[in-house]
């Protein structure tokens, strides 16, 4: 079970932060009454500015990332936080930029490790909202709807 070093509520649910050294490696969906780590300066800046987020949605991330991954699952990554907010991407025109194809973009979002902070939210299907971490229904998919909601996107 991996080790928090921060849990913070959020109007998507507990947000279960993860620090290597001096940079963010993980954000994760929690349960209640997960276990937390010993908590650092690096860590209050990561709830803060998740917090911004949550209260104004045109915030913009500064923190020192760390995701790992493949250099593919990180050059799809890296072309996440290129996109605005209040704007999508569909998986193919990633894909078209990364040369490669939809279905391996749609991994790659699938296994991102920072959402929010790298906003695999921001990126959908052609023909309508895609998927979220893996599910197409459920949970997942009302935290993305909430997600886009709250930047101004509607689907």
């Amino acid at each position: 079970m991996p080790c928090y070093q921060a849990i913070i509520t959020s109007p998507i649910g507990l947000l279960g932060i993860i620090m290597e050294e001096d940079a963010l490696c993980s954000i994760d969906f929690v349960a209640d009454g997960t276990a937390l780590a010993a908590n650092n300066s690096l860590v209050s800046q990561v709830v803060s500015q998740l917090q911004h987020y949550f209260n104004q949605p045109d915030w913009h991330f500064s923190l020192p990332l760390q995701p790992v991954g493949t250099p593919f699952q990180l050059s799809v990554w890296q072309q996440l936080q290129q996109i605005p907010v209040g704007e999508v991407r569909t998986y193919g025109e990633i894909a078209t930029v990364l040369g490669t194809g939809p279905r391996a973009v749609g991994n790659a979002c699938r296994n991102n490790p920072l959402p929010v902070v790298v906003p695999c939210h921001r990126v959908v299907a052609a023909s309508g909202p895609g998927g979220y971490s893996g599910q197409t229904q459920g949970r997942n998919m009302v935290i993305k709807g909430w997600l886009l909601a709250h930047e101004g996107v509607t689907i």
